[in-house]
């Protein structure tokens, strides 16, 4: 009771199970879909780029697998699920146009990364091109580089608009011959979507090794590795993909695989030791796996792919899209809030700040009325930050599909009331 104690404010938005978009929305029932997220019946949850609500089909997933491990034995129960566990490099290669042997299952989308990063053998004076708008991990992952290595690390240009310039980047990749190119998909802080597709043309061009993260945009947004043309591409499964927190993937491109790049760090289950001084990396994209994996959350992964292939990711993208936009629409109705969102294209993340607020007392207050959202501080991107006079952090308000108008117009009522 005390859990819940605080959503009880909000009762009457939680019954809502409609949206003024379901008309609009035919391919999506959001009325099933709502049934079949309990936590709707408990917060009005906008904080979907950090961890979004597990559907039913996922929860059950993962507490069916723990329980027959439970009972049979943690390798057994592996033995007896194997078409079951085979199916998630299934599932996963489906998404995103490629096939299993592609797909490496992880414990997080920044693991994921790492993995990619270590596996090519950077020496000194090599050249590392990102944006500046790359995720924070990532950012401190190429910093690491560079005082370990020697690497140098380059952030290409934006558009006036915002976005990479794939001009410069290609002014750049001339000039430089990176040894990589890293871009982030949709950056943490904001709803800005990287046109990836036009830098895998360069890198593709130019022989460049490409790494994407996907970590943002995957299940908010149709995904295609043959449009985007990279070589890694690292993804979560916590965030709008609605799988569980721990587990994650990464693609690996058959050119890698190819020219033979592992993870500096590769265990049995990524190579067959071949004699006492040599051994001999998987052919497929396991070589970037460990032995050690938690199968439950690999079920409950499978099972949210399933989950939103069945509703259609354009279907999915279409809608938690027009959420954002509504979102964007109404916070410019607040006094003192400016919507920081800036690109050509914008996805379902919406990033503000408002003026003469303390962010900590802001996010206990939306809380306390029940409402998810998180707060995204300067020293998460120093360099986007940086950019932005007297911005010294955003609150992150990010719609998925199974979100409504309404419990926007809470959202927003709720900061309406706060500046009074």
């Amino acid at each position: 009771k005390t859990q819940y104690s605080r959503l009880n404010i909000q009762d009457s938005i939680f019954k809502t199970q409609y949206s003024r978009f379901n008309d609009e929305d035919s391919m999506i029932d959001i009325n099933a879909i709502r049934l079949d997220t309990p936590g709707c019946n408990h917060c009005i949850h906008l904080n979907n780029a950090g961890a979004a609500l597990m559907p039913t089909p996922v929860i059950e997933a993962i507490q069916e697998y723990i329980a027959f491990e439970a009972i049979t034995g943690g390798y057994e129960a592996e033995a007896a699920r194997l078409s079951d566990i085979k199916g998630f490099y299934v599932e996963c290669a489906k998404m995103l146009n490629c096939n299993p042997g592609n797909i490496a299952f992880t414990s997080n989308a920044t693991e994921s990364f790492a993995r990619a990063l270590t596996s090519i053998p950077f020496k000194r004076g090599d050249v590392i091109l990102t944006s500046t708008n790359d995720y924070i991990s990532n950012q401190i992952q190429f910093l690491s580089l560079r005082n370990r290595y020697g690497v140098q690390l380059i952030h290409v240009p934006d558009l006036p608009e915002g976005g990479i310039d794939p001009k410069a980047l290609e002014e750049y990749v001339i000039k430089f011959s990176p040894k990589l190119v890293s871009i982030s998909h949709v950056p943490t802080n904001s709803g800005l979507i990287q046109d990836v597709e036009s830098v895998g043309a360069i890198c593709e061009k130019h022989d460049v090794i490409y790494l994407v993260d996907a970590c943002q945009s995957a299940g908010q947004m149709p995904l295609d590795v043959a449009d985007i043309k990279c070589d890694f591409l690292s993804v979560t499964m916590r965030k709008f993909l609605r799988g569980p927190r721990g587990a994650g993937f990464l693609y690996v491109s058959d050119r890698v695989l190819e020219i033979g790049l592992e993870p500096l760090m590769i265990d049995m289950r990524g190579a067959q030791w071949t004699g006492a001084d040599s051994y001999l990396p998987r052919e497929s994209a396991k070589r970037f796996e460990d032995w050690e994996a938690s199968y439950a959350l690999m079920a409950g992964s499978k099972a949210a792919i399933e989950y939103a292939s069945r509703i259609g990711l354009e279907n999915i993208r279409n809608r938690s899209f027009k959420l954002a936009r509504y979102t964007r629409e109404r916070l410019m109705e607040v006094d003192g809030i400016r919507v920081l969102d800036d690109g050509a294209h914008l996805c379902a993340i919406t990033s503000s700040y408002m003026d003469h607020v303390d962010p900590d007392i802001l996010h206990a207050y939306l809380e306390r009325r029940g409402i998810n959202t998180s707060i995204s501080l300067r020293e998460y991107n120093i360099i986007d930050f940086g950019k932005r006079k007297n911005v010294p952090w955003s609150v992150r308000i990010a719609p998925h599909y199974y979100n409504t108008t309404e419990e926007i117009d809470a959202c927003i009522d709720a900061l309406l009331t706060m500046r009074q």
